[in-house]
């Protein structure tokens, strides 16, 4: 039995080591913070917060691709009396007009959008302006096409809204806001010109171009993605019930593609009662991959002509642009994590929603019963969204945990700079007593 005395032994060596710990920090530091830092010690998953238990968020996230610290922090100075632009990118199925409604009846805002009775559109303009600061689907409506992409938005947005704003300060001449930039390429919002000089990413001046207008605003960027099965099936049964957005524009280097380029899975007005083979087995089912598409800049692969460059080379720059483009932009929050992109957009723009978000877990897609081969299937067809939404996954997570650090940390120096005043104050107190005295 010497063996088993042994491990006892170290066991009970163990225990005392652990009490001895705990008491160790009982004395050497007593304040709350402390209790929650044992309390987490004791049950990591019991750590108070509001944000974990309505997902499916691992109680220990292992973050897998590493990013700066600039990719992570994400804080916008958002000027809403000034010419700032918030852009919502709205993917089919994502759950994105749950977020757009968010957007235009949840916000606290000196001046709320106003929304009439039985109107799909609200009016969001800045305090004391005819002028909006949203553009999306239930403010502007689809000024640049239905669902448009990245490809789309960027090429439409400034225009559409300079344009307004334009005819309001100059009638007389249309050309007049060009004179405040230094190229005339970027006047012409010509990305070109910045990729040319050395890589879309690494041109500073072709981001510029992208991402603020001829008259100075800055257009913010903010998309929803979804865990690709789920929204696969959510579009066929979209589709079955006979949506199609056929209206879609699909416009890339100003045009749109022929039919060719872009055939139809179906003949006859709609798709509708078609079945998920069906689904499947036509080869250019806009649904597939349809994340990566619609946040890439499909002019890197000569949009929809699929001859430009060979299949392999198409996807790697389509998925390296989606994931670049998704990382820039402002803000994009997770179907799945509804609570955490909440968080994550108010503090981002520095705005609070009037009620929390819910998750919805009985969904048009998780009503679907698959089984495993369809759903392998279904996971082949949307490869590179299943890689997207795993990169997508990892920074957002990343990112709600580093602004929940930067949070507490925050509250840390509050409170010492609290303590502070108050032992400033005490210690005057006491030097007025004994100059009294």
């Amino acid at each position: 039995g010497t063996m088993e005395d042994r491990s006892h032994k170290v066991l009970l060596a163990l225990v005392m080591l652990l009490l001895f710990a705990v008491i160790v920090l009982q004395y050497v530091c007593p304040g709350t913070e402390c209790q929650l830092l044992r309390l987490r010690a004791l049950s990591p998953a019991a750590a108070a917060d509001p944000y974990r238990a309505e997902d499916d968020t691992p109680a220990r996230f292992v973050p897998r691709f590493n990013f700066s610290a600039d990719d992570l922090l994400r804080r916008v100075d958002f000027n809403i009396k000034g010419d700032d632009l918030i852009v919502f990118l709205h993917i089919q199925k994502t759950g994105g007009t749950t977020f757009g409604r968010h957007l235009v009846r949840n916000i606290q805002l000196e001046q709320p959008c106003e929304c009439r009775a039985g109107q799909k559109k609200c009016t969001c303009h800045r305090p004391g302006k005819r002028e909006t600061w949203l553009f999306s689907r239930f403010s502007t409506g689809w000024s640049c096409g239905l669902h448009a992409d990245w490809t789309e938005l960027t090429n439409c947005v400034p225009s559409v809204v300079d344009s307004k704003k334009e005819v309001r300060l100059r009638p007389s001449r249309t050309g007049g806001a060009c004179r405040a930039l230094d190229t005339a390429d970027a006047c012409r919002g010509d990305k070109r010109a910045g990729k040319e000089a050395g890589g879309a990413a690494a041109a500073p001046s072709a981001l510029n171009t992208l991402f603020s207008s001829p008259l100075g605003r800055n257009f913010y960027y903010i998309t929803i993605l979804r865990d690709p099965v789920s929204r696969y099936l959510s579009e066929w049964r979209h589709v079955q019930r006979g949506a199609t957005w056929k209206a879609s524009l699909h416009v890339c280097d100003g045009r749109s593609p022929t039919t060719e380029e872009l055939p139809s899975c179906y003949t006859g007005d709609d798709w509708s009662g078609c079945s998920l083979q069906e689904f499947m087995d036509c080869p250019y089912n806009l649904a597939n991959n349809r994340q990566v598409r619609m946040l890439s800049d499909l002019s890197l692969v000569g949009c929809y002509n699929l001859s430009v460059m060979p299949e392999e080379q198409r996807n790697k720059v389509l998925l390296d642009s989606a994931k670049e483009n998704l990382k820039r932009m402002a803000f994009f929050g997770l179907t799945e994590f509804q609570r955490k992109t909440q968080y994550l957009f108010e503090k981002t723009f520095n705005m609070n929603f009037i009620s929390p978000f819910t998750q919805y877990n009985s969904t048009r897609a998780s009503s679907v019963e698959i089984d495993k081969q369809t759903q392998q299937r279904i996971e082949a067809l949307n490869f590179l969204d299943v890689e997207l939404y795993d990169y997508a996954k990892d920074l957002f997570l990343q990112r709600y945990q580093y602004m929940r650090q930067k949070e507490h940390q925050e509250a840390r120096r509050k409170r010492q700079e609290q303590r502070k005043i108050l032992r400033a104050k005490q210690a005057h107190r006491r030097e007025q007593g004994e100059n009294s005295s």
